[in-house]
């Protein structure tokens, strides 16, 4: 007779631009514990040749993309009983680029669809396809686009337990966002369904 399985922990989306890198604070006012990058991705690059391509300035160097980053997120996203996933217009280059500065491995990621799908009702782009990509198993995502259309479109499309959790893009992940993602996880129930109710 073979053991059972473990059930699989719930899924943690992470979104980058947002919960890890808090873009929309003062641009001269780096919040506390976040640390300077000044980047140059392929999509970054691609997406300034094109802005300097579109104001006839051709021979222009692209300009590097600041990001900030916190190195104590890897760890305390680490330490939550989740499996991490990118789900960030970076894809892959979130591993190239934000994985090592955080201390993280290299995580799966999910690939949006080209061209972008466009839902109805004030439904975020990304929520139908991180649906899908979840298949039905229980997941929480952080982003700083989610609305309320969007828990509404997930409640009624996914079979599952999950949280959308908005994080304020001028102050990215606060301990309390750790807090209620701990709190989402620890109460679900060995079979991956939800002890309390969860919205």
């Amino acid at each position: 007779m073979t053991a059972p399985s473990p059930p699989q922990r719930p899924l943690l989306l992470l979104d980058v631009d947002g919960p890890l890198n808090p873009y929309a604070a003062k641009p001269q006012r780096r919040p506390a514990g976040y640390r300077t990058h000044r980047l140059l991705t392929p999509r970054w690059v691609a997406a300034e040749q094109r802005r300097l391509a579109a104001w006839d300035i051709p021979e222009s160097r692209p300009r590097p993309l600041r990001v900030w980053l916190n190195p104590d997120h890897g760890p305390a996203l680490a330490a939550l009983p989740f499996d991490l996933v990118w789900a960030t217009t970076w894809e892959e280059e979130a591993n190239a680029y934000v994985s090592p500065v955080l201390g993280l491995p290299e995580l799966p990621f999910i690939a949006w669809s080209v061209p972008r799908p466009t839902p109805e009702g004030g439904v975020f782009w990304k929520t139908p396809e991180i649906v899908a990509w979840a298949a039905g198993r229980p997941f929480a995502w952080v982003d700083d686009e989610i609305g309320e259309p969007d828990r509404a479109w997930v409640r009624d499309h996914h079979p599952g337990p999950a949280l959308l959790h908005r994080v304020d893009p001028k102050l990215g992940l606060l301990p309390e966002d750790f807090a209620v993602l701990r709190r989402f996880a620890e109460d679900l129930a060995p079979d991956g369904t939800a002890i309390h109710a969860i919205s």
